[in-house]
């Protein structure tokens, strides 16, 4: 599949908005820990990038997914990778469940908002005793007439800060391990909720990560996403979407990287000779350019296989557990080939370095990824 001049030319305008109204304000936003959400989505918003795949009904603009893909490649071209993230956790990770399954209700008064950049949204599954392990979830909605009241903890909340709402997984009966979850919107601004610390990360410093407190929040039944007790299916297709768009950032992410240093090694003279004329040099930056061409070719037949209609569970999982191992490799490269001054904070590798290293441990850590495609691929494990 290819792209067309209009994915090209949507291309172009996400560059010079990530170039213009983005990439200036990388470094405040990393020294803050924080970047202005509400500010950020607002003027995204503008140009359909936080619904590109819904339903114009709901201010979406019906793109098709290669879209998609253009447009988290190109946000693999922040300065911070956390403003990547936090992006596609509204896009990618809250809302594909609501869109999906969510009742014309729940559309109007969640939906809408978080496609204009009017509300900030954020996805409540990892908890401090269940992470990777989704069966093991404690978090708990019992239903009080027509009403669900929860109580429990959220851990490593991405936009949990500034979220106006959660999409949230709990348990709504006494099943237990994968049965009896649902997925519920909890507006934050609703009593008992609250944000129990900000977490001090070692990378993508700019997104704020949360822990999240319920203490007998109570919300309306009819804020359930699709149908009670089957959260967790609808929960494991939202986190295909997830991991998906997480492996097109990274291959973008890799690409980038991989530019900038040839560029540097270009003009960086050692031993009377530019430094990219060494042999090894050479030969491993194109090693890896060549794997970050594989990872991008998986990923747009991952995208076509799903506009197919295709079950693009495997592909998926392939993908995440690629970027997340060629990120570390790519980052680790690029510092390694900065010399000195790449451990510099001064410097965009460390940067780099230190936000590459989530990408094996988020959206499914390397290790479930592997059991996942076990599992696929007949093995008992």
């Amino acid at each position: 599949m290819r792209l067309t001049t209009e994915h090209e030319a949507f291309r172009s305008t996400v560059r010079s908005l990530v170039d213009k109204e983005i990439n200036p304000h990388v470094d405040q936003w990393e020294r803050d820990g924080a970047f202005p959400a509400h500010e950020l989505f607002a003027r995204l918003a503008e140009f359909g990038l936080l619904g590109l795949e819904y339903d114009p009904a709901y201010g979406g603009e019906g793109a098709d997914h290669l879209f998609t893909l253009v447009a988290c490649e190109e946000f693999g071209r922040i300065g911070a990778a956390g403003i990547a993230m936090a992006i596609g956790v509204q896009t990618n990770m809250a809302t594909p469940s609501l869109h999906r399954f969510g009742s014309e209700e729940l559309k109007q008064r969640f939906l809408v908002p978080a496609i204009a950049g009017t509300a900030v949204t954020a996805i409540a599954v990892t908890e401090p005793d269940a992470g990777s392990d989704v069966s093991a979830l404690r978090t708990r909605a019992v239903r009080d007439g027509d009403d669900w009241v929860i109580n429990g903890r959220k851990l490593y909340i991405t936009n949990g800060a500034q979220a106006d709402w959660l999409c949230l997984l709990a348990r709504t009966s006494d099943e237990g391990g994968y049965r009896g979850m649902s997925q519920i919107i909890v507006p934050t601004t609703t009593p008992g909720f609250s944000v129990a610390r900000t977490l001090d990360k070692l990378g993508n410093r700019s997104s704020d990560t949360t822990e999240l407190v319920f203490d007998d929040v109570r919300v309306p039944v009819e804020n359930t996403i699709g149908t009670i007790g089957n959260g967790f299916a609808q929960q494991m297709s939202q986190f295909v979407i997830e991991r998906m768009s997480a492996s097109y950032t990274i291959a973008a992410q890799c690409r980038h990287a991989l530019e900038r240093t040839a560029q540097y090694l270009g003009q960086r003279q050692v031993f009377g000779e530019p430094l990219a004329a060494k042999q090894y040099v050479a030969f491993r930056l194109a090693e890896l350019s060549a794997q970050v061409d594989l990872l991008a070719s998986h990923n747009l037949q991952c995208a076509e296989a799903l506009m197919a209609g295709e079950d693009v569970t495997r592909m998926a999982t392939v993908a995440k557990l690629t970027a997340g191992r060629l990120a570390r490799e790519v980052a680790d490269a690029c510092l390694q080939f900065h010399g000195g001054i790449g451990y510099m904070e001064e410097n965009w590798t460390a940067r780099f370095f230190r936000d590459m290293r989530l990408s094996s441990i988020g959206a499914g850590a390397d290790e479930v990824m592997l059991k996942v495609l076990a599992r696929l691929d007949g093995y008992p494990v």
